[in-house]
């Protein structure tokens, strides 16, 4: 099951409220809170886009720059000062920048996953 959709670059989580009988989520990746419901997969695919949408039109007539999601850029924390040391040396003994070696890593690891 996915538990994620996307529109128009907006990536919206799913999930169900077994109490209230719906299923809901709210647009990942950005500040802004825009959350959608629905009773079912169909109506829930429609609010979320009627959500995104109202969202770009809103900031459209306010004159706003609409947040953009997974813009490229993150801050990496490691629990381990060593890794990171470690990281850096690598990076050094291979002529390449932090950034290139932990895409490299990323990419590799996400070609296991098939996302």
């Amino acid at each position: 099951m996915n538990n994620t959709m996307e529109y128009k670059g907006y990536v919206g989580s799913v999930e169900f409220s077994e109490t209230d009988g719906v299923f809901f989520g709210k647009v990942q990746g950005i500040r802004s809170l825009i959350s959608y419901e629905g009773t079912n997969a169909k109506e829930l695919v429609s609010d979320f886009h009627e959500a995104v949408d109202s969202y770009l039109e809103t900031c459209r007539l306010e004159g706003d720059k609409p947040e953009v999601p997974y813009k490229g850029s993150l801050n990496v924390r490691f629990k381990n000062a060593d890794i990171h040391r470690r990281l850096a040396i690598c990076a050094m003994m291979h002529q390449q920048s932090i950034n290139s070696l932990i895409e490299e890593a990323v990419e590799a690891k996400l070609a296991e996953y098939k996302a």
